[in-house]
């Protein structure tokens, strides 16, 4: 049997975060595309903390 050939796909991602991708390279280190400020940024607007949703500081 022959291997069949993998798809290189592009993941869906929020329109914000287009052309992001991140890797892992041989020696564990991981690197994206994207700043992790960037990252963050988005995070922080678009994601509740579900630590501090119950806090009243």
């Amino acid at each position: 049997m022959t291997k069949k050939k993998k798809k290189e796909e592009q993941p869906r991602v929020h329109e914000e975060l287009k052309g992001f991708k991140m890797e892992i390279n041989s020696f564990g280190e991981i690197s994206s595309s994207l700043p992790i400020e960037a990252i963050n940024a988005f995070l922080n607007k678009n994601v509740e903390d579900k630590k501090l949703k119950d806090r009243e500081d």
